[in-house]
Formats: structure tokens, C-alpha cells, sequence
């Protein structure tokens, strides 16, 4: 890398600093912490949801996706989230804020205690709490390969040193700062990915490339489906995104918390919505031409950086890989958050009486150093990624198909439809869907992935509803009753 380019990341990072220094005078208590009081705008919201959405593994691993296999990558990926996240902004999101003003919560998980009992809430939150680890190892293991390609940085060193800067801001910030680091870096990655599509369409001849690239790539690169990304395997993913997009990921359920009310929380939703609708297929050009540039890589998930190494001039370089790193921190702060709001407002008040009691400042401090644990951990799952298969396969197969056994009953225990779906209900689809993915990944032989995914998530589905509709209606309890009828409408 030139100067001019490590200049470049240097003001990034004094940026992010910043924006961590500025949101620490914020910060009052946990609610701010947590839920930046209730007041986030449903721009800011939208923006910070879409950015939280997806990592720096779309330059690594979705960047080999594109390589292999072309146009499918939009169709499996930007598709069914845009789809998923326009539903939810019907059906999911304003009940994620308007839980806030009924319950006054502060994490996803608080509100499975009322709505079930208190051990479905531990069920569901241990579990997802341990799922995270592996999801946000994978997102900094990402960041690594690509200041590997960039500036010869070891992956491990790489791994640490993305891991510290962002635990800085989000550890002193809290949810504002996660929210408007989004912001800043949702500027950077606007810059920088026109600055490298604008690039690849003149070095391919113009805007006639983009018609004209298809006709340069292998036949299959123009198919909406190739290789393992079948119509079976969309169809599962847009099930799992409905599910993950809309709250099952806690840190995307934060976003809508955090909204003033239900009818900013949809606002929020649809223009996130409308974000991965339209931006990839910026985004993913470059990646699609990738092998017109490079017909024979030996590792085709190194693909978008080579190409910014040769392609951009020095400084562009710098505001790429600014850009990269902004895709990994927005994703993994803001997951960072969301698991420590869930230990420390659900799991440790279980396990040790002082918590219980626990306010103010105190409360605030137990806050930070639960964040500091659980994203070194992560670190640690990042360092050994490959025993876990690598980057792909943490994030497509274990968290794909763990997701929805823990989402089923989150959201769908929002829904005035499902109200007879109650803690047995609740714990049995959880456990069915756990039990088959573990069947369906060690036992089954030859599984394709759609099968691995998608499969945990229907026994789950099934499970829950079957259950709920096998209950007769005078089980549900008043207080489950007026709890989610509460739901339908803004607070007045």
C-alpha cells in the first residue's frame, strides 16, 4: 500500500474514535446503552440496520461466490434479504419498538419472560449467545484475509487489531455510537464502492459493459441459479432471512428497539429494504468482472482485493479497504452490543442476586466489561476458524441453519396469530431443530446445503405452529393475551 492510502485508513480510524468519544458524553445508562433511549430517527435506524446486515465476508467469501459462479450471488443473497426485510417492515419490526414502550426492554431476548416463562428466556438466550461466537469469529476472521492481501498484516495480528479498534467505540459509546459509526462508515463504503465500479466499467470499455461483461464470462455466470445455489437453497434462505433480518439477529432487532415507535420502526425496515435491493448490484460488479481481469485465481475469495490492489490508484486503495473494515465493525459492534444487552439484562440477573438489584453506573460498568468478554471471545473463535471449517461455512452452515431453531419462537411469539404457541411449544421446536441439523450434518450422508439449512428451520416452524394449533385457545393466559394484543398499535 502507498502512503497516501494508510494516511487514508489512518483518518478512518481517528473518525471512528471520534464518533466512540462523542457518543461516551451520551450515555447515561444502560437504556442508552442499550437502546440509545428509545430516540433513534428511522433514518439512522434504516441505515445502521442495512450496514449491520452484512460483513467484510462479502468481499472475501461472497467476492469467491461471484467468481465461481456469477449473477446467482444477487439472487441468493440481496434478493431474499431485500424480500424478508419489506415483509417485516409489515408484520415484525414496529412490534420490536412498541415492546420497548410496553415492557421498557432493553434486550431482544427480555421479553420471552413474559411471553413464555423464564426458562424458555435462558433457553433462548444462552443459545444464542453461543451461536454468536462462532458468527462474529467469521466476520473478523474476514477482515483479516483482506488486510492480509492488502498489506502482508498476519491474519492473527489482523484478527486482533480490527477486534481492539472496535471494542474501543462500542465499549465507551454504547448503541449511538455503534448507530452513527454506521452512518460514517455507510459514507465510506458509498464512496468507495462507485469509486471502484466507476473504475472496472472504464477499464472494461464503458457503460456497454454492463450488458456486455455477460457475453466475456463462462454461460453459467448469467444463470439466477448455479452450482449449489439452487431454487431449493433460495427459497430456505429466504425463510431464514425473514427470520434473522427482522430480529432473530439481535442486533438487527436493536435497530427497531430503538425507534421512537412502531410507524418509525417501518420507515426504518423499508429503506433498509430498498438498500439491498439497489446497492449490490453496485457493489457486486466489480466482482462478477473479477474473472475477465483474472481468468485463472488460485483462490478466487482473494478476488475483489486483488483487483482493488492493481486497479485503484493510491488513496482509493486506502478508502476501499476503509470501507471493508466498516462493513465488518458495523456488523460485529453492533452484535457485540446486542449479546451484552442479553447477558446483562437476562442471563447474569438469573445467576447472581446482585445483579438483580444493579442500577446506574454500576449496572453501565457490568455492561462494558460483559462486552469486553464476549468480543474476545469472538477473537478467539477467529483465530481458529479453520477448525470450524473456515469463513463460508461458519457463516452460511452453522449459523444459517441455527438461526431459525432460536428465531421460531422470538418472532413469531410476537404474532396474535401464534398466541397458543406456548413455552412447551416454544422449547420443543428449539430443541427439534438443534437435533436436526445435527443429524442432518454428521449422521445423513451426502446432504446438500439447502437440506442443511433449510431443514432445521421447518421442524422448527412446523413444531411451534403444529403445537400452538393442537392448544386450545382458553390455555393462553391474560396476561400472553393483552401482552401481544399491545403489540398491534403504537402507545397512545
Amino acid at each position: 500500500m502507498h502512503t497516501l492510502d494508510w494516511v487514508v485508513m489512518g483518518l478512518y480510524f481517528l473518525l471512528m474514535v471520534g464518533i466512540g468519544l462523542w457518543s461516551y458524553r451520551q450515555v447515561k445508562g444502560t437504556r442508552d446503552f442499550f437502546t440509545a433511549g428509545g430516540r433513534m430517527p428511522w433514518w439512522l435506524a434504516g441505515i445502521s440496520h442495512h450496514m449491520s446486515g452484512y460483513s467484510a465476508a462479502v468481499f472475501v467469501a461472497y467476492a469467491g461466490v461471484a467468481y465461481k459462479y456469477g449473477f446467482t450471488l444477487y439472487i441468493w443473497w440481496a434478493v431474499p434479504v431485500a424480500v424478508a426485510v419489506f415483509f417485516g417492515a409489515r408484520w415484525i419490526a414496529p412490534r420490536w419498538s412498541r415492546l420497548r414502550q410496553q415492557l421498557h426492554i432493553e434486550s431482544p431476548t427480555e421479553y420471552l419472560a413474559a411471553r413464555y416463562n423464564v426458562p424458555t428466556q435462558q433457553i433462548m438466550a444462552w443459545s444464542g449467545v453461543l451461536l454468536k461466537l462462532f458468527d462474529v469469529g467469521a466476520k473478523w476472521a474476514a477482515i483479516a484475509v483482506i488486510l492480509n492481501v492488502f498489506a502482508g498484516v498476519p491474519l492473527t495480528t489482523g484478527i486482533v487489531v480490527s477486534g481492539l479498534l472496535s471494542l474501543f467505540y462500542i465499549t465507551i459509546g454504547g448503541l449511538w455510537a455503534d448507530a452513527l459509526t454506521d452512518f460514517a462508515q455507510f459514507i465510506v463504503q458509498l464512496v468507495a464502492g462507485l469509486a471502484m465500479f466507476v473504475i472496472v466499467l472504464i477499464k472494461l470499455g464503458g457503460l456497454g459493459s454492463i450488458v456486455d461483461l455477460w457475453d466475456r464470462l463462462p454461460p453459467t455466470h448469467n444463470d439466477a441459479f448455479a452450482g449449489p445455489y439452487t431454487l431449493g437453497f433460495v427459497l430456505a434462505y429466504l425463510l431464514i432471512n425473514f427470520l434473522s433480518y427482522n430480529g432473530g439477529t439481535w442486533n438487527l432487532a436493536q435497530r427497531f428497539i430503538a425507534a421512537p415507535n412502531g410507524r418509525e420502526a417501518r420507515k426504518a425496515a423499508y429503506l433498509s429494504s430498498a438498500l439491498y435491493l439497489i446497492w449490490p448490484l453496485i457493489l457486486f460488479f466489480p466482482m462478477w468482472a473479477a474473472p475477465v481481469f483474472y481468468p485463472s485465481l488460485a483462490d478466487p475469495n482473494q478476488s475483489y482485493s486483488i483487483m482493488a490492489m492493481d486497479l485503484l490508484p493510491p488513496g482509493l486503495i486506502g478508502l476501499v479497504l476503509a470501507s471493508m473494515f466498516a462493513h465488518t465493525m458495523a456488523m460485529t459492534t453492533s452484535d457485540a452490543n446486542a449479546i451484552t444487552a442479553v447477558v446483562t439484562r437476562d442471563i447474569l440477573p438469573k445467576l447472581f442476586g446482585r445483579f438483580r438489584t444493579m442500577s446506574g453506573k454500576a449496572s453501565l460498568l457490568a455492561a462494558r466489561v460483559t462486552l469486553v468478554v464476549f468480543t474476545t471471545l469472538t477473537l478467539i473463535v477467529a483465530i481458529n476458524q479453520q477448525n470450524f471449517g473456515g469463513i463460508l461455512s461458519l457463516l452460511i452452515t452453522w449459523f444459517g441453519a441455527l438461526v431459525g431453531p432460536i428465531s421460531i419462537p422470538m418472532l413469531l411469539g410476537l404474532l396474535p396469530a401464534f398466541k397458543r404457541s406456548g413455552s412447551a411449544a416454544a422449547i420443543l421446536s428449539w430443541a427439534c431443530g438443534l437435533l436436526t441439523f445435527g443429524y442432518v450434518k454428521y449422521i445423513m450422508e451426502n446432504a446438500s446445503t439447502a437440506v442443511l439449512v433449510a431443514s432445521p428451520v421447518v421442524v422448527s416452524a412446523v413444531l411451534f405452529i403444529g403445537i400452538g394449533w393442537l392448544t386450545k385457545q382458553s390455555s393462553v393466559s391474560p396476561e400472553v393475551d393483552r401482552l401481544v394484543d399491545s403489540l398491534n398499535e403504537d402507545a397512545k
